[in-house]
């Protein structure tokens, strides 16, 4: 039945030319899947924005570990400790959000319902996805050997971060492999990182003249970006750092020692760091919600599932064409969260997130770069965040980018996954760059 009044109790907005009710004089259910880097933050930013008296905030995670992976890096070298990486995930949510800890084992669209799993139900209005992308060693044969976390290391779990470590005191020289299986990855200049921090940390440890160091990428660059790649490819022929290129990896042979392609190309290594395939969460694909690695698939300017208006995906667990970054997750938040307030108040979202990413690139002896690009635009030289000044130099090595990379530490524990500013606009500006290059 219906009669005077009753479409006052309903607000509408618009998908794809389709008037959707919803009804406002209810307490609205917000569901955040993940308490990492975008599940915090959103988590951090909507509470300040959404009425407790209409809204309940619930966000869920398997543990209550939250890791500031960046430093995981820098374990192997001596730069960070374990515990500079590692805090509580609950204590950074804020009063009027409950944290439920919990496996996600499916999300239904149609009841607008997760299942944990144990059997309990978490209904919602609003569903935010934030589960992050998770290293798949079991997906490369003989990844998971007797040598894992020995002659076969990686260093994108705070585990692997420790076992290089103690890989390092035991070093005299052989052939050192940095080896990455396939792309997207999780901050995918890490890597490339990684051989700059050892030719530095070998040579004061005075054991260069003794390894040799070979990158081996599926990719036909140091890089996914022209400039960029030929940049950093030769920085690393600078450094005597041997690029092996277009390599599809078939297999480990930890016994061997060697790494073995599709087309039998055999790479030989002491000591392999491997990046085993990233995937996204598992729960994603057995809701239907994702690709073939599991990234739930959205609008790449609003985050937005395109089959279902109610669940966006943010951070690392969807499938974006850009970069896996925490750069990437605080600059598509600040879009979706303008988004997310018009679309509750019944409006149509206009902001448009472009891709905007910018990721330092530890190169050693203290000194770094930093890269600022977006879906449209690859990266250039040039000063950054204002012209000229600067301080920062994109792409180019100073000791002001290394600072400002140790320093973020801080800046994301104190002020990025609270939700406060950090006085970045979320769209990339052109300002300062060099375009003719």
């Amino acid at each position: 039945m219906s009669g005077p009044g009753t479409l006052a109790r309903y607000r509408f907005y618009t998908h794809r030319g389709i008037l959707i009710p919803v009804k406002h004089n209810a307490v609205r259910r917000l569901l955040i899947l993940g308490a990492g880097t975008a599940g915090t933050i959103t988590a951090n930013k909507l509470r300040a924005k959404l009425p407790k008296s209409e809204w309940e905030i619930t966000v869920v995670a398997k543990d209550d570990v939250h890791d500031y992976k960046p430093a995981y890096l820098f374990i192997p070298f001596g730069i960070n400790e374990p515990e500079d990486a590692r805090r509580s995930a609950h204590t950074f949510l804020p009063d009027g959000v409950t944290f439920v800890m919990g496996e996600v084992d499916v999300v239904k669209p149609e009841e607008k319902q997760v299942l944990l799993e144990g059997g309990r139900v978490l209904p919602y209005d609003y569903l935010v996805i934030a589960s992050g992308a998770h290293p798949r060693p079991d997906m490369t044969e003989g990844t998971l050997s007797d040598e894992w976390h020995g002659s076969v290391g990686e260093f994108y779990t705070l585990e692997g971060a420790i076992a290089l470590r103690e890989q390092a005191f035991k070093w005299r020289g052989g052939k050192l492999v940095m080896h990455i299986t396939e792309f997207p990855i999780m901050c995918p200049v890490a890597p490339l990182e990684f051989v700059l921090l050892a030719d530095a940390w070998l040579r004061e440890h005075g054991l260069r003249d003794e390894t040799e160091i070979t990158y081996v990428t599926p990719l036909d660059g140091a890089f996914t970006k022209p400039v960029a790649s030929k940049i950093l490819g030769d920085l690393l022929e600078s450094r005597n750092i041997k690029v092996e290129a277009d390599f599809m990896i078939e297999r480990i042979d930890a016994g061997e020692k060697k790494i073995v392609s599709f087309d039998e190309r055999e790479i030989p290594f002491d000591q392999l760091v491997t990046v085993p395939l990233n995937m996204g969460a598992e729960f994603v694909a057995r809701s239907g919600l994702g690709d073939e690695l599991n990234f739930v698939t959205v609008d790449k300017h609003t985050m937005q599932h395109p089959d279902h208006p109610e669940i966006f995906a943010l951070g690392d667990a969807n499938n974006l064409p850009t970069s896996k970054a925490g750069s990437v997750a605080h600059f598509s938040i600040d879009i979706f969260v303008e988004n997310f307030m018009q679309l509750v108040a019944g409006h149509t979202m206009t902001h448009k997130f472009d891709g905007h990413a910018n990721c330092f690139i530890e190169s050693g002896n203290r000194k770094a770069l930093l890269l600022d690009f977006n879906y449209e635009t690859e990266p250039y030289p040039g000063k950054f965040p204002a012209p000229v000044v600067g301080p920062l130099t994109l792409l180019g090595e100073s000791t002001i980018n290394h600072l400002s990379k140790l320093a973020f530490r801080w800046i994301y524990w104190n002020l990025l996954i609270p939700g406060r500013p950090i006085g970045l606009p979320a769209d990339m500006y052109m300002a300062g760059k060099n375009t003719n290059v």
